[in-house]
C-alpha cells in the first residue's frame, strides 16, 4: 500500500502530463489524493494565461510503476495500467469527457483559472462548489 511519503516524492502520470501531489482529502468517506499542474493555456495566443489542473483520484486507486518510478491510476489498486500513447493536446483541445487507463473521467471549470479533473462516478459529488471546497480548492 503506499504512503503519502510516496505520492510527495513521485509524479502522477495523467493524460500524458505529469502531476505532483498536493493533499489528502476526504469526501463522503472516501479518501481522495489531489495532485496539481500549471501550464499554458496556449502558445498561439497573443497572450496565454497559465491554466491551473488539478486532479481528484480516490487513494486507494493510485500504484506506484516501479519500472518508471511514476505514480498511476488503477482502478483496482493493483495492477498497472499500460502507459497511453495518444498525441498530447492542449487542454482547451481535449473533450470534457474521455476515458483513460480503463476508467471514465470529466473535467469542468473549477475556481478561477482551474480546471478539475474527476472519475466520472465521482463528478456529481466532486466537480461542483462544494466539492471543489471539499477537495481544498477554493
Amino acid at each position: 500500500m503506499l504512503e503519502v511519503a510516496d505520492l510527495e516524492v513521485n509524479v502522477l502520470e495523467f493524460r500524458q502530463r505529469s502531476f505532483q501531489f498536493d493533499r489528502l482529502a476526504t469526501v463522503d468517506g472516501v479518501p481522495f489524493a489531489v495532485f496539481s499542474r500549471t501550464e499554458t493555456e496556449s502558445e498561439s495566443q497573443f497572450r496565454p494565461r497559465l491554466v491551473h489542473l488539478r486532479l481528484a483520484v480516490p487513494f486507494a486507486w493510485i500504484v506506484l510503476d516501479p519500472t518508471s518510478d511514476a505514480l498511476r491510476v488503477a482502478r483496482d489498486g493493483l495492477g498497472l495500467p499500460m502507459a497511453p500513447t495518444e498525441r498530447v493536446v492542449e487542454v482547451g483541445a481535449e473533450p470534457t469527457e474521455f476515458r483513460e487507463q480503463g476508467i471514465d473521467w470529466r473535467r469542468a471549470s473549477g475556481p478561477p483559472g482551474s480546471l478539475v479533473y474527476a472519475p466520472a462516478e465521482y463528478a456529481g459529488k466532486l466537480l461542483t462548489a462544494p466539492g471543489f471546497a471539499a477537495l481544498g480548492l477554493t
